[in-house]
């Protein structure tokens, strides 16, 4: 077995490699016309490194495993530590042993892709590298990855940090849980908003995530948000550069409309969905969910109906919180929802703008829970839900429903 395998090349003299001499020869083989940067009229060189040369400072930070690792560390891929699925392949809790053979094992989540194909295999690579770059509490962390050849052809695995309470989508929509507090909403998406700042202004070069929605919120024993699944991140434009340029690629109901329409990123591109999600948060609704009345399957078209002055703004609110909900918070939450929701991708807010405007609803709805002799445990032991999380049972829970034929995610 062997550890990389390349068209071209028997197997008697492939021979590992790092993931870097990988993106090395693909980009070889390729003219990269997928994600190429835009000059503007008077652009110049530009002195910001890349991802890819970020990545060779750090890549000796991960670990590289052998197929029969994970294998064991799962029980042979065993059903049962199934913990989500999707398109991009499947995640397996397992528990391997330590590096060197000493401590205690580590419990970790191992993403085993389906994808074989030249597509799926960058957006393995460009996982690779951007977690490998990135260093932040409000992302997940990539312990290391495996790409190897066996009998069953190219397999490519990553391994990352647990996350024991799934994703913000399997809170937040699943109708066997409590319903997530509205001030644990507030953390959370403050948590992933952090997050998603980092990539914009915390880094040497500028990371546009492209994919933000709930099922790649990830949360840990603490409910910590952390984003997650890069695989569709990309650089974004820098020095006089005005965006990126890409194949339209992305989860419908969340993609900003300038991007759908001409393929151009910038960093606006990640805060319309940012947007949205805050409806989310507010409506306990999904961006779009067929099960619904034709006219209510559009959270978009649907809100507008409840405008943030009118009377009828609170009945817009998740009815599994609404009579404890901050009405003022949930007010701050809706109108910065529409700033990110501006058609004019200029126009809508920065990270750090977005960052303040939250913690101020958080600040009213703690300063309203306090009036109202509020206090909100999660995870106490009275009112523990599935997986042992807990949240206050006094509200009663609605099944909303879920759209048709769709599979729980954990979006690694």
């Amino acid at each position: 077995m062997s550890c990389f395998f390349f068209k071209g090349k028997s197997k008697s003299k492939q021979k590992a490699e790092s993931a870097r001499q990988l993106e090395k020869r693909d980009e070889d083989e390729s003219s990269g016309a997928s994600n190429r940067r835009v000059n503007s009229p008077s652009s110049m060189p530009s002195t910001t490194r890349s991802i890819e040369e970020l990545y060779r400072e750090k890549e000796h930070v991960l670990r590289i495993f052998s197929y029969d690792e994970l294998k064991e560390a799962t029980d042979g891929f065993r059903r049962s530590l199934l913990i989500g699925e999707g398109g991009f392949g499947s995640v397996y809790k397992g528990t391997l042993r330590p590096a060197d053979g000493r401590g205690n094992p580590l419990v970790v989540a191992i993403k085993k892709l389906h994808s074989r194909s030249v597509q799926g295999y960058k957006e393995w690579l460009s996982e690779v590298q951007f977690l490998c770059v990135v260093n932040h509490p409000n992302l997940v962390k990539l312990l290391g990855y495996s790409s190897v050849e066996n009998e069953r052809g190219v397999q490519l695995l990553l391994v990352y940090e647990y996350m024991a309470n799934k994703s913000l989508d399997d809170h937040l929509f699943c109708t066997t849980k409590p319903p997530i507090p509205w001030k644990k909403r507030l953390e959370i998406i403050l948590g992933a908003a952090q997050g998603l700042a980092y990539l914009h202004e915390g880094m040497e070069v500028k990371v546009i995530f492209r994919d933000f929605k709930p099922s790649n919120v990830l949360l840990d024993e603490d409910f910590t948000a952390k984003l997650s699944d890069f695989g569709m991140a990309r650089e974004g434009p820098v020095g006089d550069h005005t965006h990126v340029t890409t194949r339209i690629v992305g989860t419908y109901g969340y993609a900003a409309p300038e991007y759908l329409k001409t393929g151009h990123l910038t960093i606006h591109s990640d805060i319309w969905p940012l947007g949205v999600v805050l409806y989310e948060i507010l409506t306990g609704r999904r961006a779009v969910d067929r099960n619904l009345p034709v006219n209510e399957q559009k959270l978009l078209d649907w809100v507008k109906g409840f405008p943030v002055d009118s009377r009828k703004f609170n009945m817009m609110i998740d009815q599994k919180i609404r009579n404890q909900c901050s009405i003022s918070s949930a007010k701050k939450v809706a109108r910065l929802a529409d700033m990110c929701l501006n058609k004019n991708p200029g126009e809508r807010p920065m990270m750090g703008q977005i960052i303040m405007a939250l913690e101020e609803a958080l600040r009213d709805c703690e300063a309203d829970n306090s009036s109202m002799g509020v206090n909100v445990v999660v995870g106490s032991p009275s009112s523990r839900g599935v997986n042992g999380v807990g949240f206050p049972s006094s509200s009663t829970v609605i099944k909303a429903g879920n759209p048709r034929g769709q599979k729980k995610i954990v979006s690694y």
